[in-house]
């Protein structure tokens, strides 16, 4: 079951509209494979203007985390997939933004990869700029700056799939 989480009018909000000053519940999926784990490229994000993150979105009151996965997946990626095992939480707070985020196990079983938007926000507010595969040796080298907080806890694929409870990944300051 597909669900329609776009806005029903044209005037769309913009990003700090949706999210700054509220507490955002999100799920978030870490598809790895032997490709290395799949993330997407988010501007006006992070210290320095983008961060790489895992496909996911924000879960609408009534809304099943599960079934929210595989819409915003759908959606940012081209991919239908099939939601595994609950790892870990995340809960992330700064000066403008409060997010819990719930990671799972995914496997894409169909579909074309491709880079899709995001339903809620305007076409000329997109933030979705890129997608790809990123192996150990890609995530090791990449800017911790540009990654989601939760590589700080761990950059092998081997062990993030590992991760197990409630955790508390900060950014490092500027």
């Amino acid at each position: 079951m597909l669900l329609n989480l776009a806005p029903t009018n044209a005037n769309y909000p913009s990003m700090e509209d949706i999210y700054r000053g509220k507490v955002r519940v999100r799920v978030c999926g870490l598809l790895i494979n032997n490709k290395g784990i799949l993330l997407l490229k988010h501007l006006h994000l992070g210290p320095k203007g983008h961060i790489w993150a895992p496909p996911g979105g924000g879960v609408a009151f009534g809304h099943q985390a599960t079934d929210v996965l595989r819409q915003e997946f759908l959606e940012e990626t081209g991919l239908i997939i099939e939601v595994g095992n609950f790892l870990f939480t995340n809960e992330y707070i700064d000066e403008k933004y409060h997010a819990i985020e719930l990671f799972f196990e995914v496997q894409a079983v169909d579909g074309q990869l491709k880079l899709g938007t995001d339903p809620e926000l305007a076409a000329d507010q997109q933030i979705l700029a890129d997608i790809k595969y990123f192996n150990d040796f890609e995530l090791a080298n990449e800017d911790q700056d540009n990654l989601h907080n939760l590589f700080r806890e761990t950059r092998s694929l081997t062990l993030l799939k590992e991760l197990r409870g409630f955790f508390k990944f900060h950014r490092r300051e500027s």
